[in-house]
């Protein structure tokens, strides 16, 4: 079995979307590794357009293993916005062509605050982040003190790790 990867030189709208959605459609797996639901491409087949933010876009072309993996900064709320959105046009999605790491980051709604109030307090240094918490999710990825897709299924680890995250968050907050 032959391996393509795709990788991009920036951050931002360099073409990886379109390349991603051209060779997905004759590839068995397609693996989104990095990355946020902060933007978003529209990919067309055939009379139809999808919004994809999250879902990789082989998930358009049926009977595909598409994954979300570790390095994704994972928005569950986003996640089954657009699986709804999905299946809402015909979109089949089971758990053999949609997984997703369980050691993905998870987007937590003090992420998003966080993000917003610091894009707030740079002032005219802004540096336009959409304000969806993608960077303080990674922050807490780096310093391993981040919440993955695991620790949702264990209560007494997540009410922990909140603990502790908001702890350390409130004396930006």
């Amino acid at each position: 079995m032959s391996t393509v990867v795709i990788v991009g030189a920036q951050w931002g709208d360099e073409g990886k979307g379109k390349i991603t959605d051209y060779l997905a459609e004759s590839a068995e797996v397609v693996v989104r590794f990095q990355g946020g639901n902060n933007a978003g491409h529209t990919v067309e087949v055939g009379e139809k357009q999808y919004k994809l933010h999250l879902i990789p876009s082989g998930i358009i072309h049926g009977n595909k293993k598409n994954i979300i993996g570790n390095g994704v900064a994972f928005d569950p709320a986003a996640f089954f916005k657009e699986v709804e959105y999905l299946e809402a046009l015909g979109v089949e999605i089971t758990p053999e062509t949609l997984q997703v790491s369980d050691r993905a980051t998870v987007i937590m709604p003090y992420h998003q605050v966080l993000d917003q109030l610091k894009e707030k307090a740079r002032g005219k240094n802004d540096i336009g982040t959409t304000g969806k918490g993608i960077g303080p999710a990674y922050t807490d990825k780096v310093e391993r003190s981040g919440i993955r897709v695991c620790d949702l299924l264990h209560e007494d680890v997540l009410r922990e790790k909140i603990h502790l995250n908001l702890l350390e968050k409130n004396r930006y907050i």
